[in-house]
């Protein structure tokens, strides 16, 4: 049969080339239009910044200057004795100022990292994780911060600060064009408003408020003045003035304090970064933490449009995640960090790290002395000083943190002058430790091989810890071997993040071993003091020592160092003698981050602050460039 082509097929044949390229012209087009809103998004995130700066330098009387430029690196003495304006001549900014003259710095893409859990909430005050205060950092701030490298106070929401002669009273002038992340100015009225919600006894703050009650007010002394006067001297009285995280008072007075303890995620601030919904943040398992840039930022913009912190709770899935390119930092595991420095491919792209902080913390076992309104086996030191020789704590250190810890012996790290160098922790001594026990009364009364008390309660307990550790779950293991040689049995009980919480409010457990971040020069009152037992205080274990409540008192109250420290040595006596704590190990920062991510260094607090960090545009990863 014949086949032909005929005019109708080819009408047809031209409609479908018209077609075709009308098609192909209108996703150009919409490329095009695409490229160009990127564009105008982008123009409009900079005039945002630039309007903020504009606004700011007009309301204060300054010149405007959008473009960065050169900041004095000269810091505060850090002295706040009284007399004068303070801070006044600082720019908070120097040190991102300082980067941004540096090659190839840009802002944009994002940064990626991780969280062992997911925090229990993001609402501050009553949140209880360090995961939750990572966040609020970003998105809250203070009225002056410390320099990462001096340790000096630098001016944040204040430009300036005096300090009374006998340091009972702490002025300060706040900034003027400082917005929160939904536009609203940020007033004294604020900085008022957030220390009385704070002081509330119906908020859930028993954290904050065991500091704050030396505070006798929070007064507004005119528009842009507010006076912190305090009850009596205190050593960190500066810190707790200045570092109070203002809240922005439109936002959450529109909550009840109940409805404020129950919020899982209201979380807005002033800060360089927000969440995308300050309102409604969920817990939502596998749901990664995303702040956002906040372009009415008042200051210097964010490097990062985003910063993702992904929820992975294995510690092996973390390590993949980095491997595999789809994360920019990791905190490895002592293991981890051995095997990572073998990948010559991964140490091609990577840059690692490793230092003693004495900010790091400790981690430690707690040991509950009182459950139910009756003591417990831990209510004897005796008991306490025993457990603690009975566990090799130089042993895990070496054997399973490969030698990237150190044996602990109180809260104070031994790095600063709060230690007293002459006290050295309990030794791993087994016979010492049984001979402890058989003085509190401890004897294997039916052949069974585990201790008995008195009255016959086999010396068994519960140790907490959190399940989705593989480091502490491998400690508790050799914790339990340890004790089994003295005749204790150790009962491992791993348990997911926010039931731990709810154990450690509740007083809920035997032992519980966690961490407690640290500090230049700590305040171990809400850990330690007796007046913090009470509701859900963080004394958790309800341990009460007269004598050491005295020194903490006075030494809180000593704001000579001099003078202070021969009480903080005292303390550490004391708490070497209780062992309210097995203080077990301190630990070295270790850490692995993506060669594409500049400008990280090493500061006196750890690593320098992540808005210091930056990726040059043409390593950008996660986001595109807008088009020039």
């Amino acid at each position: 049969m014949e086949n032909r082509f005929g005019f109708r097929d080819l009408v047809i044949c031209v409609l479908l080339v018209c077609m075709m390229a009308t098609v192909w012209i209108a996703m150009l087009q919409l490329d095009d239009h695409k490229r160009a809103l990127n564009l105008i998004t982008t123009v409009l995130k900079e005039q945002t910044g630039d309007l903020a700066k504009i606004r700011r330098a007009v309301e204060e009387g300054g010149s405007i200057s959008v473009a960065p430029h050169p900041a004095s690196t000269q810091a505060s003495s850090g002295d706040v004795a009284g007399g004068g304006w303070q801070g006044r001549d600082l720019d908070p900014f120097a040190r991102i100022k300082l980067a941004q003259k540096m090659p190839g710095y840009a802002v944009g893409d994002n940064f990626i990292s991780s969280f062992g859990v997911l925090p229990d909430r993001l609402t501050p005050l009553v949140s209880q994780d360090a995961y939750a205060g990572l966040i609020q950092d970003y998105v809250l701030e203070s009225l002056a911060g410390r320099d990462p490298e001096t340790l000096a106070w630098v001016p944040q929401l204040a430009k300036a600060w005096t300090v009374s002669a006998d340091g009972l009273r702490f002025e300060f002038i706040l900034r003027k064009g400082v917005v929160f992340s939904d536009g609203e100015p940020l007033t004294v009225d604020d900085v008022v408003w957030t220390f009385k919600w704070m002081m509330n006894q119906e908020v859930e703050a028993p954290r904050a408020r065991a500091y704050y009650e030396k505070v006798a007010s929070v007064e507004k002394a005119g528009d842009d003045r507010v006076v912190f006067t305090f009850r009596e001297p205190y050593f960190q009285a500066f810190e707790l003035a200045a570092g109070m995280q203002v809240l922005p008072q439109h936002f959450y007075s529109k909550y009840t304090p109940k409805q404020f303890n129950e919020a899982i995620g209201l979380l807005m601030g002033s800060g360089a970064y927000r969440l995308p919904d300050p309102k409604n943040w969920q817990h939502e398992p596998g749901k990664p933490v995303e702040l956002v840039r906040n372009e009415r930022y008042w200051g210097e913009r964010a490097p990062f449009d985003r910063m993702i912190f992904r929820i992975l709770e294995n510690e092996a899935a973390r390590l993949t995640t980095f491997r595999n390119g789809d994360m920019d930092s990791l905190g490895p595991t002592p293991e981890q960090y051995r095997s990572l420095l073998q990948d010559k491919e991964l140490l091609a792209r990577t840059q690692h790290f490793e230092f003693d902080d004495p900010a790091a913390g400790y981690t430690y076992i707690g040991w509950n002395q009182k459950r139910n309104g009756k003591p417990t086996f831990f209510a004897d030191k005796r008991v306490r000083r025993a457990m603690t020789m009975m566990i090799d704590r130089e042993g895990i250190a070496q054997q399973i943190m490969l030698g990237y810890a150190n044996v602990a012996s109180s809260p104070f790290s031994r790095l600063t002058k709060q230690s007293d160098p002459n006290i050295k922790p309990w030794p791993y001594d087994i016979a010492a430790a049984q001979k402890l026990l058989k003085e509190a009364g401890f004897e294997d009364r039916d052949g069974d091989g585990i201790l008995d008390s008195p009255d016959g309660k086999p010396l068994r307990f519960k140790l907490v810890y959190p399940s989705s550790s593989d480091v502490y779950k491998r400690a508790v293991l050799f914790i339990k071997d340890s004790c089994a040689r003295a005749g204790v049995a150790v009962d491992p009980a791993p348990t997911e993040w926010n039931v731990l919480i709810q154990k450690l409010q509740q007083r809920d457990f035997d032992a519980i071993s966690l961490a407690w971040s640290g500090g230049i020069e700590t305040d171990p009152y809400q850990i330690f003091h007796s007046s913090q037992i009470a509701g859900t205080g963080d004394n958790a274990i309800s341990y009460s020592n007269p004598e050491l409540d005295a020194l903490m008192d006075k030494a809180r109250a000593t704001v000579d160092e001099a003078q202070r420290m021969p009480l903080w040595h005292r303390a550490h006596q004391i708490f070497h003698e209780d062992q309210p704590y097995t203080f077990l190990l301190t630990r070295t920062s270790l850490s692995f981050v993506d060669q594409r991510i500049k400008n990280i260094t090493r500061v006196t607090t750890g690593l320098n602050p992540r808005l210091e960090w930056y990726v040059p545009t043409d390593q950008w990863k996660w986001t595109k460039p807008a088009p020039k």
